[in-house]
């Protein structure tokens, strides 16, 4: 798919069937494929969501700023625990942030992220965009912007873009391919709508399928997607 390619990773997809926390096989089989194309020599960078400890404001009694704010603190953990295994699978990591963590992670900037990614290391992206009110969505393509990447892998729970949503009508019908245009036309739930005028305006491709397929990611760092693609064209 490219020299430079980042990839998202559902935060509950990552929990298995517990739904929250994490489920180590998952993850431990998520480190072997990226591992795959690492070694091959893509640079790869990796947002994580964090809907398997915190799903944005639960209650009126917490303000949407500090709800958030606990949201970018979920993404950390996230990518902490799956640096972790990928280091433990034989991988270099860094984990950069957009705000300090004390000795954690480190604050990211263009020069290191590239520093990082010249060294053939695996580049966590946490924290979000830094700022409320913004998804992990807008984050991957933020940064994926700001870095030159070639594309965004979005793996997730589901296998790909549907015209209405499978689990409530099981006559959705896949797409295989559909313009982002049309993503932001027919408000379909592929990335939120900030994310996707974003990738319209910097003609930033995407793919979507599913995590849980077998060697789903090693395909898809090949450029063999099993789900659906986004053109900008």
């Amino acid at each position: 798919m490219g020299r430079r390619v980042f990839l998202k990773l559902s935060g509950e997809a990552l929990a298995g069937a517990k739904k929250t926390g994490f489920d180590e096989a998952t993850v431990m089989e998520v480190a072997r494929q990226v591992r795959i194309s690492a070694e091959s020599g893509t640079e790869i960078g990796i947002v994580i969501g964090g809907g398997n400890f915190w799903r944005g404001r639960t209650s009126e009694a917490i303000d949407r700023t500090k709800a958030d704010q606990i949201g970018m603190l979920a993404t950390v953990m996230n990518c902490i625990y799956v640096s972790e295994i990928f280091r433990n699978a034989g991988m270099r990591t860094a984990i950069l942030t957009p705000f300090a963590c004390g000795s954690m992670t480190e604050l990211f900037s263009k020069d290191l992220a590239n520093r990082y990614f010249a060294e053939g290391r695996v580049v966590f992206f946490a924290g979000g965009t830094g700022h409320p009110y913004f998804s992990t969505d807008t984050g991957i393509t933020l940064r994926a912007i700001e870095m030159d990447a070639d594309c965004i892998l979005l793996a997730k729970s589901i296998d790909g873009v549907y015209d209405k949503d499978p689990a409530l009508d099981p006559s959705a019908k896949r797409y295989d391919t559909i313009t982002i245009q049309e993503v932001i036309d027919k408000k379909l739930a592929v990335i939120d709508l900030t994310a996707s005028i974003m990738c319209m305006e910097h003609r930033m491709p995407l793919a979507v399928f599913d995590l849980n397929e077998t060697d789903s990611i090693a395909n898809a760092m090949r450029g063999e997607i099993n789900g659906t693609i986004v053109t900008v064209e």
